[in-house]
Formats: C-alpha cells, sequence, structure tokens
C-alpha cells in the first residue's frame, strides 16, 4: 500500500476555483516546478482500497523526497540516491527499495522539468476546475503515469495521482506548500535512516 504512493494515481478534488479557468500552458507549468528546490508542506493519501492517511512531505530537488505518515500509521518513504526505501514501522527488517527512475515522481524531481519541449506529456486538459498534465517516462511507459493538478493565480501543484506499472492508483492531495524552506541532506539519506532505527 505504501508503495502504491510512489508508484500510484489521483482521485479529482472539488478546487475552489473558476469553472472556467483558462488552461495553465506546459512552460508555465515547467517554470513553477524549476521555481523551487525545496518545499514542505501537509498531504492526505487516498489509497486504492479507499483508505486514508495523512502525513508531512518534504521536497529536495533533484531527485528527493519524503513522506512521514502520522500515527497511527507512522510509515516512512525516502528517495534519496537515486533510490526509494519504504519503511514499515511494524517491521524489523530493512525496507523494501527500488530505484526512483522506475517511479513516476522521477519525472517531477528532475534537476530542470521542460514539459513543454519533452515528449513525455501524454495528456494535458482543463478538467474545469484545474489544469491537468498527465505524464510518463517515454522510454518506459510500463513503469506508470503521474497525473497533477496545477490551480492558476499563482500557479500551484495541488494534488496528483500516480498509477502505476500494476494499474494501482494512489491520490496525494497536497496542502499549500511552503517553497524555499531549508531542508538539509539528512531527511532524504536512507543508509542513515537505516542505521538510526538499527536495522542494518
Amino acid at each position: 500500500m505504501i508503495k502504491q504512493l510512489i508508484l500510484a494515481p489521483i482521485l479529482s478534488l472539488a478546487l475552489a476555483v473558476p469553472a472556467m479557468a483558462d488552461k495553465i500552458s506546459l512552460s508555465e507549468v515547467s517554470k513553477y516546478l524549476n521555481s523551487f528546490q525545496t518545499a514542505k508542506g501537509e498531504f492526505t493519501q487516498i489509497n486504492g482500497d479507499g483508505s486514508v492517511t495523512t502525513g508531512e512531505i518534504l521536497i529536495k530537488r533533484p531527485g528527493r523526497i519524503r513522506f512521514d505518515y502520522a500515527a497511527p500509521d507512522n510509515s516512512l518513504v525516502i528517495a534519496g540516491g537515486s533510490q526509494v526505501a519504504v519503511f514499515d514501522p511494524k517491521s524489523n527488517v530493512p525496507p523494501e527499495q527500488f530505484p526512483l527512475k522506475r517511479t513516476p515522481l522521477n519525472l517531477i524531481l528532475a534537476r530542470k522539468v521542460d514539459f513543454s519541449r519533452s515528449n513525455m506529456v501524454v495528456g494535458h486538459r482543463d478538467d474545469g476546475t484545474a489544469t491537468v498534465v498527465k505524464v510518463q517516462d517515454p522510454q518506459h511507459p510500463e513503469y506508470g503515469n503521474i497525473q497533477l493538478k496545477f490551480t492558476d493565480n499563482p500557479v500551484q501543484l495541488r494534488q496528483w495521482v500516480i498509477t502505476d506499472d500494476a494499474g494501482g492508483q494512489t491520490t496525494v492531495i497536497l496542502g499549500d506548500l511552503k517553497t524555499g524552506v531549508k531542508i538539509g541532506a539528512r531527511p532524504f539519506n536512507i543508509p542513515q535512516e537505516i542505521q538510526a532505527r538499527g536495522l542494518n
């Protein structure tokens, strides 16, 4: 279930924007994603089975993201060092790990995002409440895709839906992201987290 967060998609969310909002261009979306290196905020996750979890998200581009799940879940997902690690608080074994490049989140954690010039965009539309951009790795569409929702004035990422390689979907609804915050490297260091938890 936790793995689906990194590898899965989004349920629709009613957003308080005009129903006739103009579609945000791919260049504007790319500019927004490239406008910050770090971000912090709260998230709500809707899993494929309908269960709901909440927590805090940390982003440090390129290639790093961390999901701290609130109690009673208390799970942890870290992407760093080109790997993703899923920590199960109920287990005393090392975390499950897999390459970040096999997850759709890798596409928005790139050093430079340019949807307007890439061939990874497979969908770009206005759904009546927000601009929806669907992207996948053009070399490996079998890895799944991520559907991003953006509102305008100013442009903000509000949620994403990841469809994983097995067809499972997970929705992550974001609270207001605080960008440009100071975040060190430690939260994304998988080996240090393993050592701190005594799992090595």
